[in-house]
């Protein structure tokens, strides 16, 4: 599916409008103290700068093949909490997903072997697989050691 330069421009709107929403949310909090505060809209950048990190490794979902980089996520094969602030950032802890891919993948329905091979939880439903085209012998390429 091609989105047009004009639905791009849009989403890119939205998503830096939402992003200065929440940044502006969290300044205003008064449920908040100072330093976590801080810590939150740190926190909110530095994903941005994850994002652009993994967007040099990865150029597209590695599941779906998806390449409309706006509908994509970012997300950490590592939980980003187990890393110091120049490792959250890491495009290597991470890959592109599909939202409903990053979604199997957040909750543990499905990862990857070092090689690429995925690997299916117990717990997923093999329907779901069926129903969205995911290959359960899938390999989307091998994973850095880094």
């Amino acid at each position: 599916m091609l989105i047009s330069d004009e639905a791009k421009k849009i989403i890119r709107n939205q998503t830096t409008q939402l992003s200065r929403n929440a940044e502006d949310e969290i300044e205003q909090s008064t449920q908040v103290d100072p330093t976590e505060r801080e810590q939150l809209i740190k926190s909110r950048r530095g994903h941005g700068t994850f994002r652009i990190n993994v967007e040099r490794i990865d150029k597209h979902c590695r599941v779906t093949k998806t390449t409309a980089k706006e509908l994509l996520i970012a997300s950490h094969i590592k939980p980003w909490k187990r890393f110091d602030d120049i490792e959250k950032i890491y495009g290597n802890n991470g890959l592109l997903l599909a939202p409903h891919i990053d979604k199997l993948f957040d909750a543990g329905f499905i990862s990857f072997e070092q090689d690429g091979t995925i690997l299916i939880s117990p717990r997923l439903d093999y329907n779901v697989l069926r129903q969205w085209r995911i290959n359960e012998n899938l390999n989307v390429g091998s994973f850095s050691d880094k």
